[in-house]
Order: structure tokens, then C-alpha cells, then sequence
């Protein structure tokens, strides 16, 4: 989730303090050990910035450089200021930014796995600094970058490889104005600059939009980065306020980690609670005969059903117990409305308490079913029980009808209808039943998402073979587009096919993976990049993110990994380095189809 960076900018931590002590003097009882809490919190980051400052303070007397002596006094200067108090100029938010970032992900409750937090829109929340230190001339474009520079390589060295933290950029603010500056570009600029495999940079983008903007987003990818990922402004809206977020704060939202969308500073928000595999529900119902196919997708349905009721009542239990045995005061300072409630975060004083389960395998399924219809139940050549014993064997004995089942069969990615119907079948489903639950707390709600994180490689390990031809313990499809490969008739038909199915409530988060040919990139291929994007966000798609990189690199880079440490690619939702990667997440990486542009 994202914080309150606005509040620490404008207000200091000096500033929530003052609102504390208001609280306070008119505070029930009840309440009076949140706020004081609370306050020893926002005291204590205080204390932590002067310890900076003396250090600098320190190193500032032992240095003979006189240039690195300026540096330190500057250090010192910044850090009795910020996040104390207001931020004086860019410098200083950029540095307040990156302080209480760091002071939240440091919390001692939670050691053994730091949290993390999403920067906001730092082209919003910054630009104010940045234009009047422009304007002043205490401060050039290109030392600006450097500072947003350096907030990336923090990033790095504060978050662990696996995991995701980064910011947006674009989109349109709370009165519905482009968001469309010098940041935006300069933000999205920091993935090249640095190279490293976080800031996770999302572009929002939304119609009316500058051109140039998703060019520059193109061209960086074009590069072989990871970033940014592309996401429809427009459509996560109007998803937001589908789930009762008023406009203007649907406009401030946050990638919450992958793909997972969140409202900015209001947001006590489990995301990816709990997955889903859906293909192992398909493989659990063939334990006997079926009439046809709408009857077993029944029973698929039904099993699918307890299974959303099953988790979501585990994850209602454990904020039960997480209500009664955590607490996170220092969060809950810059998160609305727990000040104003008197309530600590765990125990439901964010405005938005939302659950989203996410549900993996969806593409395997939906070439699975396409399978099972046309093998079983119009050709007839196999029961039920034949063909599950052949899926349990794992295809031994049986390798041709699996190529056949692989290669020959249509599948889920090539503008087929037939089969892609059955994707927006399962989707609506599933957004239908989800709406029936309410979790505890203000505003909670069950809101799904089809993405893996790293689930798709967990999930295809302990996951049989399947009708759609994958093998025992292969990953399974790493999005929410085709499997691996599968996609025959170009990046259009997979576009195509990815948005037939509604992604607008699907607020927990939509990924759909393409990978190019960075070999076959020409003068043109920025442009045809952008316009392929473009057309996915004109049909509702809702997130895509793009690798460029060739197939033969890849192949390399398992051979000889130590000439390689720096290749950074997109996986589920998050970027990783390739060669820190299991064999069998390198060997789905390689497997997707390369398309050129």
C-alpha cells in the first residue's frame, strides 16, 4: 500500500503530532494509549532523522575533502529538517520520502519479513518542490534525476529481490486533469538510469493522453528493462468506484505490490488472500463420469464456491487475530482515517479493509476444458476415468495424444471464440460470487484477481499433469493472458483474446505478459510496440507488462549465469533477476512465445 506522502510533505511529522495532541484533549479513555502511542512513534523517527544529522555532522568534521564536506553538511541540514517538519524543497521531499519509507519497512513487530510500501504518484506529490526550485534556480533537471536516482537505488537496498516496490506515474488526478509533467518522465527515466531490478514503475494510462509519455514507457522497454508496466487509468477507475470508492479517490491509487490495486493513504488492503489453483479444482472433479461439459463445469463451480467461502473465512479469522495481537501505530499515523477514529490500523481504522483472492491457472483451465469437450465428450474417446488415469501416469505411454492435446488443440490466446468464451464464463463467475461476502471492519470487501506472483510456479510443482498437455510439475500459466507458448497467431490475436473477458472489477489485479524479440526491434518498433498497447487499453484490458529480450540470451544465460547477473526479467506481476530464478521459472520464462514487432 501507499501512505500519506502528501501529509508528511506539507505537515511534517511535527505537524500529525499537533493533530495528536488535539485528539487527545478530547479523547474517550479508551483511546488515549493509541494516540500516545502513536506519538512515541512519530517521536522516535524524529529522534532517528537527528542521528543522521549528527552522523553527518560527525564524518563532516574527519573529512579533509572539502567538496565531500559540503555534501555532509547539506546531509546534516536535510535531516534536522525532514520528516520533522514540512519539506523546504525537492531535495528535502525526496529525501523525507525515502526516510519514512525506510522507517516503516524497519518494523521491529515484523523482522523477519519487512514490510514494504508503494511510493504514491511521486509526479503528483513532488512537482510542487520541483517547479518552484526550478523556477528559483536552486535546482537543475539533471540534478533532480540524480536525486530520483538515488531514491531508486534505496528502493533496492531496502526491499528484497522477490518481492516488489516502486510507484506510479500519469493517470488523472482527484479533479480529473492528466497528470502529464517533467516527473512523469523523469520517474519512469529511473528504470533506465539504474538498471536494477526495482523501482516496480507503473504508467497510468489514460485517453487524452501525450503520446510521448507511452513512447518514452516503450522505449525504455525497448531497452530491456522490465519497466514500467502499462495500466489502464480509466478502467481501474471505474472499477474503483464500482466498489464504492468515490471518484476522486479512485484517482489516487497504488500497484500494491505486482498488480494489486489499492486506494492511496486509506488502505488496510490483503492482497493476493489467499490463491487459488484453478486448475487443481478441474483435475479434483474428475473423480467420475459427466453427461457433458456444462455439467462438469457445474461441478467445478460448485467446488470453486467452497473454496472462495473456505478462504475467505480464514482470512477473516486471522484479522480477527490480528486485531487482538498486533498493532502498528506508526503506520497508522499516516494512513486515513485512524487518527481520526482513535484506531490502530490492525484494528480497522483504515477507510478501505478489503480482501482480494487471486486465482491462478486460469488460461491452463480454459485450454483444459476446451480439451476435456473435445476428447471426451464429442469424440468419445476416452471415459472420465481413462483419461484421468492417463493424467495421473503423466502422459507415460501415452506421448502422442499429449503433443496432440499441446499443439493441435485451439487454445486460450488465438482470437478464438470457442474457447475463449470460457475465460469470461469463469471470470464473471467469479466476480458474482465474491460480491456475496463482506469482510470485517469498514468497507471490507472480497475482490478478486487473476495473477500469480510467483503461485504459478509454486502451484505447477505439486500440481499434476493436466488436459491441456502441460506435464507433471511444469509452472503453470503465468498471468492472466496464455500459457507459455501457446499464443500461435501474433501479439494481436493474444490481445484480442486477453480482453474479451471484463477486467473492470477485477481490482485485485489483471497481468498479462508479452514478450518480443529484441533482435527483430527496428526503427518502427517503438511505435508498433505503443500501438499494440494501446489497442489492449482501448478493449479494457488492464495491466500489461513486456519483456524484450531473445530467446538465445535467455538460453545463455542458464549456461553462463555470472555473465548475466544484471538481466532482469518480468515474471507474474513483479520483475526479477533471471539467474536468480528456480530452472523451472527460467525454463517458463524462456518457453513464452516471442513475438516481433
Amino acid at each position: 500500500m501507499s501512505i500519506d506522502y502528501e501529509l508528511v510533505l506539507n505537515c511534517g511529522l511535527n505537524g500529525i503530532i499537533k493533530k495528536i495532541d488535539e485528539h487527545l484533549k478530547v479523547c474517550d479513555k479508551s483511546k488515549e494509549i493509541f494516540y500516545k502511542t502513536a506519538k512515541k512513534c512519530l517521536s522516535a523517527v524524529i529522534k532517528h532523522s537527528e542521528n543522521y544529522a549528527d552522523e553527518a555532522i560527525k564524518q563532516a568534521g574527519i573529512t579533509t575533502d572539502k567538496k565531500r564536506k559540503a555534501e555532509l553538511l547539506k546531509i546534516a541540514d536535510v535531516c534536522r529538517n525532514v520528516p520533522q517538519n514540512p519539506a523546504r524543497n525537492f531535495y528535502e521531499a525526496v529525501q523525507s520520502v525515502s526516510f519514512i519509507s525506510y522507517c516503516l519497512t524497519m518494523n521491529p513487530l515484523r523482522l523477519s519479513r519487512k514490510q514494504q510500501f508503494q511510493l504514491g504518484h511521486p509526479d503528483r506529490y513532488l512537482l510542487p518542490f520541483y517547479l518552484k526550485d526550478i523556477s528559483d534556480g536552486a535546482i537543475t533537471r539533471e540534478y533532480a534525476q540524480l536525486l530520483l536516482d538515488c531514491l531508486g537505488l534505496q528502493i533496492n537496498m531496502r526491499v528484497p529481490n522477490g518481492l516488489s516496490c516502486g510507484y506510479m506515474v500519469g493517470g488523472r488526478d482527484a479533479d480529473n486533469k492528466i497528470v502529464q509533467n517533467e516527473l512523469t518522465d523523469m520517474c519512469m527515466q529511473v528504470v533506465s538510469d539504474i538498471r536494477l531490478v526495482y523501482p516496480a514503475v507503473g504508467l497510468c494510462h489514460t485517453a487524452g493522453m501525450d503520446e510521448k509519455y507511452l513512447k518514452k514507457a516503450c522505449e525504455i522497454l525497448s531497452y530491456g528493462c522490465s519497466h514500467p508496466a502499462i495500466f489502464n487509468d480509466d478502467i481501474i477507475t471505474k472499477g474503483l468506484i464500482s466498489y464504492g470508492v468515490p471518484e476522486n479517490e479512485a484517482r489516487n491509487y497504488i500497484h500494491s505490490t505486482c498488480v494489486e490495486i489499492t486506494p492511496v493513504a486509506s488502505s488496510n488492503v490483503w492482497v493476493a488472500s489467499l490463491y487459488t489453483n484453478m486448475v487443481q479444482l478441474l483435475l479434483d472433479c474428475l473423480d467420475r463420469e459427466y453427461e457433458n461439459l456444462n455439467e462438469l463445469l457445474d461441478s467445478l463451480f460448485k467446488k470453486l464456491d467452497n473454496i472462495i467461502k473456505k478462504n475467505f473465512e480464514a482470512e477473516n479469522e486471522t484479522r480477527k487475530i490480528r486485531e487482538k495481537h498486533s498493532v502498528n501505530p506508526l503506520l497508522s499515523c499516516l494512513v486515513n482515517d485512524c487518527l481520526d477514529r482513535g484506531l490502530d490500523i490492525e484494528q480497522g481504522g483504515a477507510k478501505y479493509n478489503w480482501i482480494m483472492p487471486s486465482f491462478v491457472g486460469m488460461a491452463n483451465l480454459v485450454d483444459s476444458l476446451f480439451a476435456l469437450d473435445e476428447v471426451i465428450f464429442k469424440n468419445k474417446e476416452f471415459t472420465i476415468s481413462e483419461f484421468k488415469s492417463i493424467l495421473d501416469s503423466n502422459f507415460d505411454g501415452y506421448e502422442g495424444l499429449r503433443l496432440r492435446l499441446l499443439n493441435t488443440l485451439p487454445k486460450y490466446g488465438n482470437d478464438i471464440d470457442e474457447i475463449d468464451q470460457y475465460f469470461e464464463k469463469i471470470t464473471q463467475h467469479i466476480i458474482s460470487e465474491c460480491r456475496k461476502y463482506t469482510c470485517m471492519h469498514s468497507n471490507g470487501r472480497l475482490i478478486p484477481s487473476v495473477f500469480c506472483w510467483v503461485m504459478h510456479e509454486d502451484f505447477g510443482r505439486v500440481t499434476g499433469a493436466t488436459p491441456d498437455g502441460r506435464k507433471s510439475g511444469f509452472p503453470l500459466g503465468d498471468g492472466s493472458g496464455p500459457c507459455q507458448g501457446r499464443e500461435m497467431n501474433g501479439p494481436t490475436a493474444s490481445i484480442l483474446s486477453s480482453t474479451k473477458w471484463k477486467h473492470q472489477e477485477f481490482i485485485g489485479g489483471v497481468a498479462v505478459n508479452m514478450k518480443f524479440s529484441k533482435q527483430s526491434l527496428g526503427e518502427n518498433s517503438v511505435d508498433t510496440m505503443a500501438s499494440l498497447i494501446k489497442t489492449y487499453l482501448s478493449r479494457g484490458g488492464f495491466e500489461i507488462q513486456i519483456n524484450v529480450v531473445d530467446k538465445t540470451t535467455l538460453e545463455d544465460a542458464v549456461i553462463n549465469p555470472d555473465n548475466y547477473r544484471d538481466l532482469v526479467v518480468r515474471i507474474g506481476g513483479y520483475s526479477d533477476y533471471f539467474v536468480k530464478l528456480s530452472v523451472e521459472m527460467q525454463q517458463e520464462v524462456i518457453l513464452r512465445t516471442e513475438h516481433t514487432i
